[in-house]
């Protein structure tokens, strides 16, 4: 740490000091505030089944920027770049496609054997993974229906897919010492005017509750569910709706999955959390950047993603919510990519932990409503950024945009080389 850094944190303590928040207590609380990283930002959802199939599900990467993963090697080297310029806990995050195979596997048959790479890529690097069944971009998800699906045979191949997805999930956190939080999404839906929207969320419902039906132990798995507004392609109907898993999570006592995309415009997540976590026990978010709607951009350092931490930390949601991240651009090089998105994750946690709650909420509570905007306002400009590269040095990685020349030089050896 340089001169003028140790001079900058120390007033910066003392300011904050003044406020009354204790700038060590809060880098400790951070320190127990892991951010999960998602894979498919390195390789723009291809993943790794053999043969590759086309994106579908609405799902779609734009751009072409060089050097993209094109197998797990590839992927786990990116994503050790990216581990190494973003302070603090981390986890990852995989989709079933994401898999390792000599042979094609199709998804009903995974076994954990299909990701050991990645349970031994991540102990080394003390690192906890997450999980996803991949119900899009497969020939039975063509018509745009997988749970939901009319086909009893197509349904239960989503089911078996499902379920043999928990079964590696739960084996992730036996190996790991940490639960993974395996998250269900599916695309079901209409393009167009749909006179039966019941059926469907019939059908999705009793495969969902034959998908959890075998109970795990949640000290290494934790089962989610996400709704989604629209999709490409589901323009008028979608099956998972914000109302249909709100009910499911509810009902069933599963952990319920926001994501910042997944809502009309107007919609923010930061403003449902209080509300959800009266009905679930657990929430996780899938943080990300939605410009127009679901487009997945980086995520910023922007008023979204620190209402989201706010809420996470005036609440004291720290045991009971999981951080996720969900983007996935091809235009910009990939691994700065995470980078950008994870540490500006991690700043607005910071400056969410820097804030006087205790102090705010009484002077809420006393009708002072006055002194609360003054006080928030005076907040914005206090010295936080001087907490966070003390923060950074103390993880041995770069407190400011330096770190952009490893990753630069990291495209340079190895990226444009692919």
């Amino acid at each position: 740490m340089t001169r003028l850094t140790e001079q900058a944190f120390e007033l910066a303590k003392q300011r904050y000091a003044d406020n009354g928040v204790d700038v060590e207590a809060a880098m400790n609380q951070l320190d127990t505030i892991p951010v999960s990283m998602h894979c498919w930002q390195g390789d723009d959802v291809r993943g790794f089944e053999n043969p590759q199939g086309a994106l579908t599900g609405g799902i779609q990467a734009t751009g072409n920027y060089p050097g993209r993963a094109r197998n797990a090697l590839e992927l786990r080297a990116d994503v050790d770049v990216a581990l190494g310029l973003i302070p603090g806990p981390k986890r990852f995050n995989l989709h079933a496609i994401y898999l390792e195979s000599d042979g094609p596997v199709d998804r009903n048959e995974i076994e954990p054997q299909h990701f050991a790479n990645w349970v031994t890529w991540a102990k080394e690097r003390q690192l906890g993974l997450d999980f996803n069944p991949t119900c899009f971009s497969h020939p039975l998800s063509a018509d745009g229906f997988t749970l939901s699906h009319e086909d009893d045979h197509i349904r239960q191949f989503w089911i078996d897919h499902c379920k043999a997805s928990r079964k590696v999930s739960a084996w992730f956190g036996e190996q790991l010492g940490t639960p993974s939080v395996m998250n269900i999404w599916v695309p079901d839906g209409m393009k167009d005017l749909t006179v039966d929207r019941l059926a469907p969320r019939q059908r999705l419902m009793q495969a969902l509750d034959e998908v959890l039906a075998e109970k795990l132990d949640p000290a290494h798995h934790i089962d989610a569910v996400e709704s989604k507004l629209f999709g490409i392609g589901a323009e008028s109907y979608t099956v998972g709706s914000n109302e249909f898993y709100l009910g499911y999570a509810t009902s069933r006592q599963t952990a319920l999955t926001l994501d910042a995309g997944h809502f009309h415009p107007t919609e923010m997540i930061s403003d449902k959390i209080s509300t959800v976590m009266l009905y679930v026990p657990r929430l996780l978010l899938h943080v990300s950047r939605p410009v127009r709607w679901d487009s997945d951009h980086v995520v910023l350092l922007d008023d979204e993603t620190q209402a989201i931490a706010h809420e996470i930390v005036r609440q004291k949601l720290f045991d009971k919510v999981h951080i996720g991240l969900d983007f996935f651009d091809a235009s910009i090089n990939r691994i700065a990519a995470w980078v950008i998105g994870t540490r500006n994750a991690k700043k607005a946690l910071l400056r969410a932990l820097l804030e006087p709650t205790d102090k705010l909420r009484a002077i809420e509570s006393a009708g002072d409503y006055t002194t609360r905007l003054a006080l928030l306002e005076e907040q914005k400009s206090l010295p936080w950024q001087a907490v966070w590269e003390s923060y950074c040095l103390r993880h041995d990685v770069p407190a400011d945009a330096g770190w952009l020349r490893n990753v630069r030089d990291y495209e340079e050896q190895i990226l444009s080389q692919r």
